[in-house]
């Protein structure tokens, strides 16, 4: 579809609505339905291609985790003077579903054989348009049901093999099926089992009941393959597929990366040599880099070193102090450098930090004996990338096979965005951590969730594969207090509990960790006001504190909440609802999962199950 279609917001293109994502639009008035292109057609369609475009970002340590050169923000068209030719540069949909439906007379067939105007992306019913004296166009819309497949793969619904044609139906032995006549997808009465799909031509008629059912499609058609968010993209697959509603949150689940900048490489070394960086970096003999620096500083680097002020020997070592750091830099766990930054002292950097700043609060006698650090994150940049996604089950491992690509080929940059915000983080006391989670309630409670966990993971991956993270106490733990935390710091600050995200960092062994950020998850201006970090002054966080643990010692929906009757099985939580913990999963990285109230304020039994359960006692 080569029409204009409508506008998407940037974080979303890397989230809900990223390549291979089924998107709904409006044209013209008609509703259009289409899949994000892959990244191969940003380069054609939005040129500059790769990371000669100007809308570039970098982030050192997610590039190295990620093994690209950079990162692609998701472009956006230029602002042209009055006199100057507009530009014409979009993002590329695909129309998908290709079968539409006309509300009006409930035929279905695929989008050739319905009317249209040229240069408009919608199609409308001409027979229906023509019984409403041309009033108005009766614009078809897409087809509610599509396939997909655990490998990331989609197609149409087979709707004629759904329908079961009788032998000698013409119909059923159309090979194009741009020239099919068309199907009747009927209510005619509540529910899919009213929903009845009939041939005109042969009267085999069959409801839509059990459409969703996995043994349905044991036996039926297998997956093809099909990528349409790819040109030419279709693979061999033949693996199970199964019917979705084309607007299933089920449907498409981004496979994202973050990292925060830190120290070193938050600072402005890089930022201001910028395209030198390369050529500094690339010399033979880095012995030699001293004295070649000297040379370029007679000329066009003379004023990046004054910006830097610095003289040539000192960027050198900077330079090599730099490189040293990158080659010892570990990738497969991004947090245990951050939780570093937070609890330790900061140190003192040459260059302005223009994207990591914090201020330690001193932790008040009221909460130390459960919170050991305070830190207010005055100045955050996290980039978010996405690096795949998939179907049917939400992403587990990022490097399984499950997760689709973005391009038929590896690119050396991804798209990304970065969000400028502020913070709140909160280190938990170890020494009394420590005894808490040695507690054989606290373990058998988190074993009965990791179980469950490990259980479906083998079910989905075989009997020899294991989740990328355990499940332990410390991490229900810390990520129900940051759910706690949210829900309050909503109602203290003014943000929107959409606004905010956390970051729970949970380890143990080599790198021990139990602490928890909040900050504002808003790419816009509404992250660096201060009313965030400002909630972590000495004076203000206890109270917060506090009442976060109040407000959740009670639910709504007890005592069916408390005694774990409402939650879902898949989640693998305890004791947790709509009306006490979960968020906007938007908000939370692990989609509402691993989270138990109990784990913070205990059972109502008195035993000391809740970590914060003399907090409660106190007040």
């Amino acid at each position: 579809m080569k029409n204009d279609l409508q506008d998407l917001r940037r974080s979303a293109v890397v989230s809900t609505f990223g390549p291979g994502s089924v998107v709904d639009f409006r044209a013209g008035g008609g509703a259009v339905s289409g899949i994000a292109a892959g990244l191969e057609e940003w380069d054609r369609s939005f040129p500059p291609a790769g990371l000669a475009h100007p809308q570039v970002i970098r982030e050192t340590r997610l590039q190295k985790k990620l093994g690209v050169k950079g990162f692609r923000t998701p472009p956006v068209t230029l602002e042209r003077g009055k006199d100057d030719e507009p530009d014409t540069r979009r993002l590329v949909a695909v129309r998908f579903p290709k079968w539409l439906q006309c509300p009006s007379c409930d035929v279905i067939k695929p989008e050739r054989r319905w009317k249209n105007d040229p240069g408009k992306a919608y199609r409308y019913c001409a027979t229906c348009t023509e019984k409403s004296h041309g009033d108005s166009k009766v614009f078809v819309i897409p087809v509610r049901f599509v396939m997909a497949c655990k490998h990331g793969h989609v197609d149409e619904f087979p709707w004629d093999w759904w329908v079961g044609h009788k032998p000698d139906c013409t119909v059923s032995k159309r090979d194009n099926a741009e020239r099919h006549p068309g199907l009747i997808l009927r209510s005619e009465k509540p529910g899919l089992a009213g929903l009845i799909l009939s041939c005109p031509k042969c009267g085999a008629r069959r409801s839509m009941d059990g459409v969703f059912s996995k043994k349905t499609w044991e036996r039926g058609p297998k997956c093809r393959g099909h990528r349409p968010w790819l040109a030419d993209g279709d693979e061999t697959c033949g693996k199970e597929q199964y019917a979705v509603q084309r607007g299933a949150s089920n449907l498409y689940f981004a496979v994202t990366e973050s990292a925060l900048s830190i120290p070193p490489w938050s600072d402005r070394l890089q930022e201001v040599l910028g395209d030198w960086w390369s050529s500094l970096t690339n010399l033979d003999d880095l012995s030699k880099l001293e004295e070649y620096i000297g040379f370029l500083a007679k000329g066009d680097l003379e004023s990046i070193l004054k910006e830097l002020e610095m003289s040539p020997a000192e960027l050198a070592e900077a330079i090599r102090a730099r490189l040293t750091s990158y080659g010892q830099m570990r990738t497969d766990d991004l947090r245990p450098a951050e939780y570093r930054q937070f609890v330790t002292e900061p140190g003192r950097s040459r260059t302005p930090d223009i994207d990591f700043e914090t201020r330690r609060e001193t932790v008040s006698p009221d909460i130390a004996p459960w919170i050991f650090r305070v830190v207010r994150a005055v100045r955050l940049r996290e980039v978010r990338a996405i690096k795949g996604f998939t179907r049917i089950n939400p992403p587990g491992d990022p490097d399984s096979p499950e997760v689709a690509r973005l391009s038929k080929a590896p690119l050396e940059w991804l798209p990304a965005i970065e969000v400028r915000g502020e913070g709140i983080f909160l280190a938990l006391n170890e020494e009394r951590l420590a005894t808490w989670e040695a507690r054989p309630d606290v373990i058998a409670r988190v074993s009965e969730c990791e179980t469950r966990h490990q259980a479906d993971w083998k079910e989905r991956y075989g009997d020899d594969a294991k989740p990328p993270q355990a499940i332990t106490p410390r991490y229900m733990l810390c990520h129900t207090l940051a759910h706690a935390l949210m829900r309050q710091l909503t109602l203290e600050c003014g943000y929107s509990s959409a606004s905010l995200q956390e970051r729970i960092y949970a380890g143990t062994g080599d790198e021990q960790m139990a602490g928890l950020l909040i900050y504002t998850a808003t790419p816009d201006s509404d992250g660096t006001l201060g009313g965030l970090e400002r909630q972590g002054k000495a004076g203000r966080i206890e109270g917060i504190l506090q009442r976060a643990i109040d407000a959740i010692e009670w639910c709504s929906s007890d005592p069916l909440c408390i005694t774990d009757m409402m939650g879902a099985i898949n989640s693998y939580s305890h004791s947790v609802c709509h009306a006490c913990c979960l968020a906007p999963e938007t908000s939370c990285e692990a989609f509402n999962s691993f989270l138990d109230r109990a784990l913070l304020t205990g059972d109502g039994t008195g035993s000391g199950l809740g970590y914060f359960e003399d907090m409660l006692r106190r007040s």
